[in-house]
């Protein structure tokens, strides 16, 4: 059985943390690998047909998300720090399909970028994943509209943790 845990801290972070039946190894590679990580990310729904990753300090992840009906939107993280396979911070924000910075597709107050940091530990086998969010360089508007936008983000990554779930339970078989 999975946890999903989220908070809210004081400085205005959003916090998620999830367990995962999986080794440390396996869920750094799912979050490492481009081909591994086309299989799961993405919120529920949606599916990852695109993707480029250079995995390094200063490198990006630039991707497509495809929902049901077909509908797209672009994304990109820019790698700042990897500490494998222990943590990995990046900036993370919507794009083009050129992978310039862009306003969220449905709303002009969304902060243009997030500070995002991922840590990885394991216990006995299973392996706990928190993700950290917070607004970066943002205007007291686009801080606002992440502050109470708290809830959607945790549907979101419920959805994109459910979907990771799913893919370390077939690549445990097949590792």
């Amino acid at each position: 059985m999975t946890k999903n845990l989220t908070e809210a801290s004081g400085d205005r972070e959003f916090v998620i943390t999830r367990e995962f039946d999986a080794s440390r190894e396996l869920v750094w590679k799912a979050w490492t690998e481009r081909e591994r990580m086309m299989q799961w990310f993405g919120p529920k729904g949606f599916t990852t047909p695109i993707a480029k990753m250079d995995f390094r300090p200063g490198g990006t992840f630039h991707y497509c998300m495809r929902s049901a009906d077909g509908k797209e939107m672009w994304g990109k993280f820019v790698y700042r720090e990897i500490q494998a396979p222990e943590r990995i911070v990046w900036v993370h924000s919507f794009s083009d399909e050129q992978g310039g910075t862009t306003r969220h597709p449905m709303s002009a107050d969304w902060p243009l970028e997030m500070l995002s940091t991922a840590t990885f530990t394991e216990r006995e086998g299973r392996t706990t994943v928190t993700l950290r969010w917070a607004a970066l360089n943002a205007s007291e508007a686009e801080q606002k509209t992440f502050d109470t936008s708290h809830q959607g983000m945790n549907m979101g990554w419920t959805g994109t943790f459910d979907q990771l779930t799913a893919y370390l339970a077939t690549a445990k078989q097949n590792p």
